[in-house]
Parts: C-alpha cells; structure tokens; sequence
C-alpha cells in the first residue's frame, strides 16, 4: 500500500470512518457519508467528496463474514479503504465495560473535537492508558468540567426511567448510533457532570461497532442495573437483522 504524505499524514488534516458491516451491508452508510463530506466541508478540506459507489466498488466480490469493519481514510493526495475482523463478543456484553475518568480534557473550543479526522492520538493513547489500568474505555471532561464522551464512544446516562446525554456543544463527536439513540428513544440532551454520572442507575456507550454497549462499572461505582441499556441493545440487534 502507497500513501503519498500531503496535510493529512503530515498535519493530522485527513478523515475516517469506520463502519460496521454486517452481512456484507454497510451499517448506517448513508450517514456516515453525510458526516465525512460535511467535515470536508466545515474544515476547508481539499479533499473530493466520498461517493457511495467507491465503497460498493471496494466490497465487490470481497469474502462475506456476518460482522466485519470496513475503515476509510481521506486525506487530499490518500483516499484508503481498509477491511479487518470484528473483534467485540457476545461476553463483552454480557459483562458490560468498566470506565475510568480520563484526566485530559476534551477542547470544547476546538474544531477538531467535533470531527473524526486523523487528529486522534489523545484517544488512541488514553484507551491504552485505560487498558493498562484494567478498564475498557476512558471517559474525558470538557475544560468546564462536563463529561463529554468516551475514547472511541459516546455515552448515555440513565437515571430512573429518563436516558441522558451530554450536548454536542459540550465537545464531542456526534456519533453514527449517538444519533440513531437520539432519534429513536426520548433523550434529554445536557450539561452533564461528575456528579451526576456518579449517581446514575445504568450508563451504556454506543459507537459504530459495537453498537450499543451496557456498563458494569464506572471506576469504583459498580452499576446493579442495565436493564434499560440491555433492552436498547436487544432492539439495536433487530433493527440490524432488518436492513
């Protein structure tokens, strides 16, 4: 594989999705397409706009397995498209991912947070800093103090019967499911802090991949309930067994 270095690869002035496949079926496509060609857009990017037929030419006549990971790369001189092994587990579920408060703060002030662009290093070297640590998923603060979203996730608070989570304007990326969440269920969206996360009934993320993930622990705190998060998850799966 040839990568010709431009802004992206030199300067972090690239995107990237990453998309789950299931069955061959390029999971919510239509939005991540949507989402990459606004932030070429919104960050003045000289970068072409991603067409859905080059991610239909590139899955042709590719091994099929049910779940699989099809990644993409922009940037003005690369256009990358990369296919890998599914990796999450029906035990990932079952026993929910254990978070950890990140001590760096999101940039709420920055375009950047609010793009998937190749500026990705705090969340890549966090995740590891929690891996190490034994949890699954670091959770970052604004400079404000606002829980904002996870490493590679966003979250979802659940108080009694009433599902939270934070404002895009809190600093964090408006994920794919995030928004399939915000669309299907009644969420409160808000300024969210610690101590509110640390008195919640059930936390789930979501993210292209996993799709809906329960929590177990939040450091300490562990959560007896994930009734509500196990419920959205049920009807995530058959929403995918539709498509």
């Amino acid at each position: 594989m040839l990568i010709e270095l431009d802004e992206g690869y030199s300067f972090g002035l690239g995107l990237f999705e990453t998309i789950l496949l299931y069955k061959g079926k390029p999971v919510f496509l239509n939005e991540h397409l949507a989402r990459i060609n606004k932030s070429i857009v919104d960050l003045g990017l000289n970068i072409d706009k991603l067409e859905r037929d080059e991610v239909f030419q590139y899955l042709n006549n590719k091994n099929i397995l049910e779940y699989e990971v099809l990644k993409i790369v922009l940037s003005e001189k690369n256009r990358l498209f990369l296919k890998r092994e599914y990796t999450y587990t029906e035990k990932d579920y079952q026993k929910g991912f254990s978070l950890n408060i990140s001590k760096v703060r999101r940039n709420e002030s920055s375009i950047f947070t609010f793009h998937k662009t190749l500026n990705y290093g705090d969340n890549i070297l966090e995740k590891r800093k929690s891996k190490k640590l034994g949890y699954d998923e670091p959770i970052f603060l604004s400079s404000k103090n606002q829980i904002t979203e996870g490493a590679t996730s966003n979250i979802f608070i659940v108080v009694g019967d009433k599902i939270y989570t934070p404002k895009l304007s809190c600093g964090l990326l408006n994920g794919i499911v995030r928004q399939y969440i915000v669309s299907n269920y009644d969420v409160i969206e808000s300024e969210i802090d610690l101590e509110f996360l640390n008195n919640a009934d059930e936390i789930f993320l979501t993210n292209s991949l996993f799709g809906i993930m329960p929590v177990n622990n939040l450091e300490k705190k562990v959560f007896k309930s994930q009734e509500i998060s196990k419920n959205i998850l049920q009807n995530y799966k058959k929403y995918l067994g539709n498509i």
